[in-house]
């Protein structure tokens, strides 16, 4: 019999994150998928399984939670080097996308076939069957809109198979997965909780707790704002925007592509240039290193003044506010963009987390901090009722 295992699961539309188990594994694969043929063409497929696993996802998904099924996709950063490849679209939601249900299932499967849970999940033949307890999250205006119990819901009571093809060292293995709980949380309440909460779910700032805050989170298609009051998001005063820097990122690639004649792979790789410590905003173009920064500025700081305004406008509604956090990998990408015109502005008492990973990863710490407690509580309740029925029987 399998036991669950813990995940939690940031499906960002720039890459997913994923922390499984007692924090002893972490996954991050760009949001990247394309349709695939079952006999991919492989250069010395004898030396396949010498590869790294994550460099060559082929996968077949077999789901009812899908509009299309048992379709076969390249995944991650063999994705994005096909011509076909698709990354989540502005205006879209990611409950609704089957690319979100791809990405989720992929990396629970990547998960699951690890030499280290070979005593976690029953395996028979070349099929695992496995049970994850899930901790996830969805943009704030989604939230509100009821889209979460739908997106649930959809992964609740099926089976949800990945079929590895060509892929390095898990070809031929099939995985099924089932979920014993899902909880989706609102992203700007799980934001807060990371700020404030450690993995235990115990307070580390005092000082914030109980402050009239707001939480910018800035993503690839979508911003959120989340209103803390009292510690909990004020969902009526919450906002979400469809406005992240995606449109912006493709639209930077685009000019490369046409005034330097650089084709990049994904918008992963437009991040990498804007935000690399040496050389940042800078391209190889035959040989030599070209500055891009006339490109990138110009895109940047229109998208910035784009945020800034969101800020201005849910701060005026929300005046007694003391300070803003910008989270999410959008805000690392305009960090620098917003700190300078803010200073030559309002002057609004804004931070971002210099961590880039810590930022980047906030979302994901988040719902396994969240889930963790879930399933504390869970399990001491059971261990309540339990004693309980064993009162009643003596």
């Amino acid at each position: 019999m399998s036991k669950s295992r813990i995940a939690a699961i940031d499906v960002g539309n720039d890459s997913l994150k994923g922390i499984f188990g007692k924090l002893d594994y972490e996954l991050n694969i760009p949001n990247v998928i394309a349709r695939d043929i079952e006999d991919r063409p492989v250069i010395g497929i004898e030396e396949l399984d010498s590869k790294d696993p994550l460099e060559g996802i082929h996968i077949k998904v077999h789901s009812p939670a899908l509009k299309e099924n048992n379709v076969i996709y390249r995944v991650g950063e063999l994705a994005a080097k096909s011509d076909n490849s698709t990354e989540l679209d502005p205006g879209s939601s990611k409950s609704e996308e089957d690319q979100t249900l791809i990405m989720l299932f992929a990396a629970l499967a990547l998960d699951a076939v690890r030499d280290e849970n070979a005593k976690t999940f029953t395996k028979n033949n070349n099929v695992l069957d496995t049970s994850y307890i899930l901790g996830t999250g969805l943009p704030l205006r989604e939230v509100k809109e009821g889209k979460d119990a739908g997106y649930r819901s959809k992964l609740l009571g099926s089976v949800h198979q990945i079929e590895f093809l060509i892929t390095p060292k898990y070809q031929g293995l099939k995985v099924n997965i089932k979920f014993e709980e899902v909880k989706v949380y609102p992203e700007g309440f799980a934001a807060f909780i990371n700020l404030v909460m450690d993995n235990d779910l115990n307070i580390i700032n005092k000082d914030l707790i109980d402050k009239p805050i707001l939480i910018q989170d800035i993503g690839g298609l979508s911003t959120d704002i989340a209103v803390i009051k009292n510690r909990n998001v004020d969902d009526d005063k919450a906002q979400g925007f469809n406005l992240g820097v995606s449109e912006a990122l493709e639209q930077i690639r685009e000019e490369i592509r046409s005034k330097h004649g650089v084709e990049l792979d994904s918008r992963r790789d437009v991040v990498d240039i804007i935000t690399k410590k040496t050389n940042r905003n800078h391209i190889m173009v035959r040989g030599s290193r070209t500055s891009v920064h006339d490109i990138t500025d110009r895109i940047l700081v229109d998208l910035a003044k784009k945020q800034y305004r969101l800020l201005r406008n849910v701060w005026q509604k929300n005046s007694q506010t003391e300070i803003c956090y910008f989270v999410g990998g959008g805000s690392a990408v305009l960090k620098d963009y917003i700190k300078t015109l803010n200073n030559n502005l309002d002057g609004y008492n804004i931070d971002f987390f210099e961590d880039e990973k810590e930022s980047i990863w906030m979302m994901a710490n988040a719902y396994y901090k969240l889930i963790s407690d879930h399933l504390k509580r869970t399990t001491k309740d059971q261990k309540s009722e339990d004693k309980e029925k064993k009162a009643v029987k003596a």
